[in-house]
């Protein structure tokens, strides 16, 4: 999208815009999963929320990232030169958002920054960042980097969002050991590797990627939240250090066996959607659920889920559930809140909704419609 002859730079909280898109907002995208109309329900709150625009948020979750709907970055843009915008020393909250700008460069003035966004430009690589010690966020979402690089002096960096690039592999991160919060969705990466020094993060985002082993998080020990959707994933394995982890999600990859998750002890939200798991089992040491997506899987009995009595969400729509006694299952959770069974074989039964709610009255949401009392 082009910005014309004039280019109307802010710099703070607002934001650098085209016409186009001033005073505009975001249309709220529905919950349907391209080319999946039959998976409509499936929830998507497992992705994280703080990564990404809220269109791409409800696309990535369940795998689903369609690349007519990705970031629009747009080669063909002229590139901006940073010596065109004026910049604030003053400011700390920098906001240089779709500027097309197309290289890193005189950022020195910036002294007090903390935070900057540079997300939804024409940026190749990252450089220029060594005047930039006191920086706690830097934002690069949506751009055409190939290498993570040049951030050795970013020593009090604790957020670092680098989802919709190119970048192939995890590197050059060895001095940030102050990060919390690492946003990688959306490259090409194929391991999770390099990741040792990051004793401080607390939140992974590794979602559509080209990842095919959990491998190399065991010096994580502070990690609470792990996203690893829509990558190539076969077993659940390598997750035993993370005894801190309170939210999983490996939704849309190729998961055939629940296991491996024993020592998560503190896990409260669980998102496998999307796999093609046949049973339910190796929930036993994972006695602080409250959320349990196991939504369009191979399941046919609900089963070994009768001491996971903190559930509050159970996501069960688009397997093979045809027997109505399988709900004896959740009678424990007495905080039950939300069920999703569509698109099982129960369904099919004319008292559907009637049966569900007798048999777990605490429910106030069956699928995407609440309970009128």
């Amino acid at each position: 999208m082009g910005v014309g002859n004039g280019l109307h730079v802010f710099i703070g909280r607002s934001r650098c815009q085209s016409s186009s898109e001033v005073g505009g907002s975001r249309a709220k995208m529905a919950t349907l999963s391209v080319g999946e109309p039959q998976e409509m329900e499936v929830d998507r709150r497992g992705e994280s929320e703080e990564s990404g625009d809220d269109e791409t948020k409800r696309k990535s979750l369940n795998g689903e990232v369609d690349s007519l709907q990705a970031p629009s970055t747009v080669p063909e843009e002229s590139p901006v030169d940073m010596d065109t915008i004026t910049l604030d020393p003053d400011e700390e909250d920098v906001d240089l958002v779709h500027c097309r700008i197309g290289k890193i460069e005189g950022l020195e003035v910036l002294q007090k920054a903390k935070t900057i966004s540079l997300r939804q430009n024409l940026i190749k690589r990252i450089e220029n960042m060594d005047s930039l010690v006191s920086l706690k966020e830097l934002d690069l979402y949506d751009n055409q980097i190939r290498k993570l690089e040049n951030l050795q002096a970013l020593t009090e960096l604790e957020q670092l969002d680098v989802s919709f690039n190119l970048l192939r592999k995890i590197e050059g991160l060895d001095c940030l050991t102050q990060v919390k919060k690492l946003f990688l969705l959306h490259n090409k990466i194929t391991s999770i590797a390099n990741l040792d020094h990051l004793t401080s993060l607390q939140m992974l985002e590794l979602g559509s990627n080209r990842i095919r082993i959990i491998e190399n998080l065991d010096s994580l020990s502070s990690l609470e939240s792990l996203f690893l959707g829509t990558n190539k994933i076969t077993q659940l394995q390598n997750l035993d250090g993370l005894h801190n982890l309170t939210v999983l999600s490996i939704q849309s990859n190729r998961i055939t066996k629940l296991e491996g998750l024993q020592n998560l002890v503190n896990l409260r939200e669980l998102y496998l959607s999307h796999n093609g798991i046949e049973v339910m089992e190796g929930l036993e040491n994972n006695k602080k659920l409250t959320t349990l997506d196991i939504a369009a899987n191979r399941i046919k009995k609900i089963e070994n889920i009768s001491h996971l009595t903190d559930l509050k969400e159970f996501w069960m729509n688009d397997n093979q559930i045809d027997n109505w006694a399988d709900l004896d299952e959740l009678k424990n959770a007495k905080g039950l809140e939300t069920v999703y069974l569509e698109r099982n074989p129960l369904q099919k039964d004319p008292q559907y909704r009637r049966k569900i709610m007798l048999a777990l009255p605490s429910v106030r949401q069956i699928d995407a419609t609440f309970i009128r009392f």
